[in-house]
């Protein structure tokens, strides 16, 4: 099986989650990479019931800023990498560097790093990400810095990715890349 880079994106509860599931099922050993973090109690649920729906025998990292630094050490000893997700990922990151001027700077650093990271591995990655570019504009400045820069991270991604998806209403849609 050949290394690939696969980017699944759709809406909130579109299926993204389980679309990715599929694609890493039967993909040897697996690390499942998440970036959420358990602020409240209904996100706590969120977290257990993805942790629920995930084969038990895929490893799990949990891991909400430093994907590169997290994931380098371990590339090794995977054949799939799932990583869900980049939305919560770049959430945390803006949280984190609450400096809005550095913000975008910070952020095309650290997905590069991801990236440099997937290259210098031997592991498929499958990455999963929300859609943000066919909602309203947020009404607050974070909110639109927030959609601006995942758009972007979403854009860096699909760029290099060998194949890309659309989920909508729980159907995968493959996005074809323009033949130039």
């Amino acid at each position: 099986m050949s290394k690939s880079l696969t980017l699944v994106l759709g809406g909130a509860r579109a299926g993204k989650s389980s679309y990715a599931q599929h694609l890493a099922a039967g993909g040897g050993r697996v690390l499942f990479v998440a970036t959420a973090e358990a602020g409240d109690e209904e996100m706590r649920a969120r977290i257990e019931a993805h942790r629920l729906a995930r084969p038990g025998e895929w490893d799990t990292l949990e891991e909400p800023i430093d994907l590169a630094g997290a994931l380098s050490p371990v590339l090794d000893r995977y054949d799939t990498i799932l990583l869900d997700c980049l939305t919560l990922w770049v959430s945390n990151l803006l949280l984190k560097d609450q400096g809005v001027g550095t913000t975008r700077k910070v952020v095309l650093v650290e997905v590069q790093r991801l990236l440099d990271t997937y290259r210098s591995g031997s592991a498929s990655w499958i990455v999963v990400s929300n859609e943000v570019g066919m909602g309203v504009v947020p009404s607050t400045k974070l909110g639109r810095i927030y959609a601006d820069e995942l758009g972007r991270v979403n854009q860096i991604v699909a760029s290099e990715a060998d194949s890309v998806y659309l989920i909508v209403a729980g159907l995968p849609v493959p996005i074809e890349k323009p033949t130039t």
